[in-house]
């Protein structure tokens, strides 16, 4: 494998949220980036193509399902997998979550080796994906 860190970019409202993502998933490994809101999410993912993307359901611009279904629609970004995070644990909002293009979802509060364990599983069905 190359020395090259795995990009995630990490969308949620809640700083507090987005400064842990950074401090624990930065100390795993991972460089991440973060995006306070849909709008903010969108002109960095024109600017930079993560390896994957942690997202937050309940957001006050756009929420992360409908943002999940434009990222999804987009070429340049469709093949980006999506790790839903959310407060939310019902039902209905996380099968919607996977039918418009979510791999996984995790509810808060979690426990970061179910998120890391969930984040390599989304990256290596993604990386066999790509292969011939």
């Amino acid at each position: 494998m190359s020395g090259q860190k795995t990009r995630i970019l990490a969308i949620d409202d809640e700083a507090s949220v987005c400064d842990m993502y950074q401090q624990a998933l930065s100390a795993l490994g991972y460089e991440v980036a973060c995006a306070s809101s849909a709008k903010q999410a969108k002109e960095t993912l024109k600017k930079h193509k993560p390896d994957i993307i942690i997202m937050d359901i309940m957001m006050p611009d756009q929420d992360g399902i409908s943002l999940t279904r434009e990222i999804r629609s987009q070429a340049e970004t469709s093949h980006i997998p999506i790790l839903v995070v959310s407060g939310l644990s019902d039902a209905a909002t996380l099968n919607d979550a996977l039918l418009f293009g979510a791999v996984d979802y995790v509810v808060k509060p979690f426990d970061l080796e179910l998120l890391k364990n969930k984040l390599d599983r989304a990256l290596s069905l993604a990386r066999r994906r790509k292969s011939p």
